[in-house]
């Protein structure tokens, strides 16, 4: 009870209680703080997975290293085994991490029906599309589709925007 409270009442108890009964403030309503969202991941953390699986391939099969090097001046055989060598490395990755199966199971160049409502993930049409379904035509290129990932988990500990660290050779 404050101090004013206390005189209230010691002077209605004198007076003979002529004096307003003290008011009892009601208490204001708890105050809730609103739950701030989750920071948005910055870019590497979005893109963990795909940063961490393209630091595979350059470290087993140099891909970077080879896309980003003008090759219009070499030779077709430097270029060619160069390019041996990413194949190697960047396979190696590939089928030990990602099992992978043709969308169509059918040879390329055989004759295919597309029906109308189709997978557009799947399939693409291509050439001269026109109305609207079932479509005939011949089968351009199988697609790719991955049946299994095995990639280890995402590392927490170290940048996954350095895709290849610089390398210093010491004498």
């Amino acid at each position: 009870m404050s101090f004013f409270d206390r005189l209230k009442l010691a002077l209605s108890i004198l007076f003979g209680g002529n004096l307003p009964a003290p008011e009892q403030k009601a208490l204001p309503p708890p105050v809730e703080k609103p739950i701030a969202p989750p920071a948005p991941p910055s870019p590497a953390q979005a893109h963990a997975s795909g940063l961490f699986l393209l630091g595979l391939l350059q470290r087993e099969g140099r891909l970077l290293d080879f896309l980003k090097e003008d090759v219009s001046g070499f030779a077709d055989g430097d270029v060619g085994a160069a390019a041996r060598l990413v194949h190697e490395g960047c396979r190696k990755v590939l089928s030990q991490y990602v099992t992978i199966a043709p969308v169509e199971a059918k040879a390329e160049g055989a004759p295919m029906e597309v029906a109308a409502g189709f997978d557009s993930n799947r399939v693409r049409l291509v050439g001269n599309v026109t109305g609207a379904g079932p479509w005939k035509g011949s089968l351009k290129h199988h697609g790719w589709v991955a049946t299994a990932v095995t990639l280890p988990p995402v590392p927490t500990t170290v940048d996954l925007t350095v895709l290849a660290p610089a390398e210093v050779e010491l004498p």
